[in-house]
């Protein structure tokens, strides 16, 4: 596989190119690694027309038929893990021993969606009448729109791509427009697996002038989106001139709730391995750290004492741990909120600003940071950082954590630590989220359902539910008397 080869989109099962393009950047050194087509509404227009013409054929293969696409995609992905993974770190920034780890995600996805597939099944319903037989049975839902984000620029296309092509979807991918080249390499794999042509399309370029084709286009049935709440929004009033059917996996608050009974110890290197992942640019990453006021200072001092041992760096150097922001605008977010927090009385323990010496000067790097008397009146506590920025708030009872956390209008995760059983359920009960760790903080596996609540977004990945977003119900109602 070569960098070349990762300049075009695919629709039709054909490598699509153009007059026109548009530069991807190393967000490490600001280095342009790649151009690929600037495309639009006509080609997006083109991509829609190749998935409708294949999606009956391919909809009417077995389930059998079309895991075995997907599971020869994941080994011709294993195969070339280290250079896909050389690939993500330089396009997206992440440290290399991130990068590897979401390419074998990428490959656990499309494996675990291939087999899960099988394992679809309709219902036979007790009838009310004799001599008739009540049927539901499930149907894929057509041609889909699939729009990954670009902080897990790989595994996110796997786990959108992987289960509608199980379900028997046909599909148009239209990638982050900062990490659009390992979409295309893996998408090279998949067109190397045979797989019949216009069942996967891959469209680059204008995010909105591709979003709208995809939404204007009765053919497409439904979109699935992975992104920020206010693009959601705008994808979810333009769904609604073609009922277009919608996954929405959207932004978080995700809060870390801290009891006095919790292992510091563990409770600090859990949360250090979540906050500083990617740069802190996860969407289920922990927002803010909620602290019992009898163990905030022994808590902050072990975690302002971790957060300075961080060594930020290009992400493919040896020894990155932490490696720049994806997107300068994503940088300048940080700043923004980080200001507004110190001028509203934050206190800065560790970090607090841009690294523009020598090594960082041309990237998008910011330093690890931990805030300490973080405030309901600073702009962090309510929008989402997206960021390697760890702002520290107390509280006194159960209740006063549980009002603070469920005040946003995010409710995608939340981390809570302690021994207490009955304090576990009470958090289940009471946290208005849809997805929530106790004593650790890993929620993404390929056999359970990950979706937000309130504006954090509709439906779910992963789990057989997440094959259930591409399917449709048909009851039948049969008399044969």
């Amino acid at each position: 596989m070569q960098t070349s080869e990762w300049s075009n989109a695919w629709i039709n099962g054909l490598k699509v190119t153009a007059p026109d393009t548009f530069d991807v950047y190393n967000p490490a050194t600001g280095e342009v690694i790649g151009s690929l087509p600037n495309g639009g509404a006509e080609m997006t227009k083109k991509a829609i027309d190749a998935a409708a013409q294949a999606f009956p054929a391919w909809s009417k293969l077995t389930v059998g038929q079309r895991a075995e696409y997907l599971l020869d995609w994941a080994n011709r992905i294993d195969q070339h893990r280290e250079t896909l993974a050389l690939l993500l770190s330089t396009e997206q920034g992440k440290p290399l021993n991130e990068a590897r780890g979401e390419i074998y995600g990428t490959v656990i996805n499309i494996r675990w969606s291939a087999e899960e597939a099988k394992r679809v099944t309709g219902e036979i319903i007790p009838a009310s009448n004799p001599g008739q037989q009540l049927m539901v049975f499930r149907h894929p839902v057509g041609v889909v729109g699939l729009i990954p984000p670009a902080n897990f620029p790989a595994a996110i296309v796997a786990t959108k791509v992987a289960p509608a092509l199980a379900a028997g979807c046909s599909c148009v991918l239209k990638p982050a427009e900062q990490t659009p080249m390992i979409a295309v390499a893996l998408f090279q794999l998949l067109m190397e697996t045979n797989i019949p042509a216009g069942v996967a399309n891959l469209v680059t370029g204008d995010p909105a002038a591709i979003g709208n084709t995809l939404l204007a286009d009765p053919r497409v049935r439904k979109i699935s989106f992975t992104g920020s709440t206010e693009v959601g929004k705008l994808l979810l009033r333009g769904s609604a001139e073609t009922v277009t059917k919608l996954t929405l996996e959207l932004g978080g608050n995700a809060p870390a709730i801290i009891f006095p009974d919790a292992d510091l110890d563990k409770a600090v290197q859990l949360i250090m391995g979540n906050k500083f992942e990617n740069c802190g640019q996860v969407c289920n990453g922990i927002n803010l750290i909620y602290v019992h006021e009898s163990v905030h200072d022994a808590f902050v001092a072990k975690l302002a004492d971790r957060v300075r041992e961080l060594n930020v760096a290009v992400g493919t150097a040896d020894g990155c741990q932490v490696g720049p922001m994806i997107d300068p605008s994503y940088l300048d977010k940080v700043v923004h909120l980080v200001e507004d927090a110190k001028q509203k009385g934050a206190k800065v323990l560790v970090g607090g600003h841009r690294l523009v010496e020598e090594g960082y000067r041309n990237g998008n790097f910011y330093a690890p940071t931990v805030l300490d008397g973080v405030t309901a009146e600073m702009e962090l506590t309510q929008k989402e950082i997206f960021g390697p920025v760890a702002p520290v708030l107390t509280f006194a009872d159960e209740q006063e954590v549980l009002a603070k956390s469920n005040n946003t209008p995010y409710g995608l995760a939340a981390y809570v630590f302690t021994k207490d059983a009955g304090r576990m359920f009470r958090m289940i009960d009471g946290l208005e989220v849809g997805n929530m760790a106790i004593n650790g903080t890993s929620l993404a596996y390929p056999q359970a359902p990950f979706g937000g609540v309130k504006e954090s977004g509709i439906g779910r990945v992963g789990g057989r539910q997440g094959i259930e977003e591409y399917l449709e119900w048909k009851y039948v109602a049969l008399s044969f008397e």
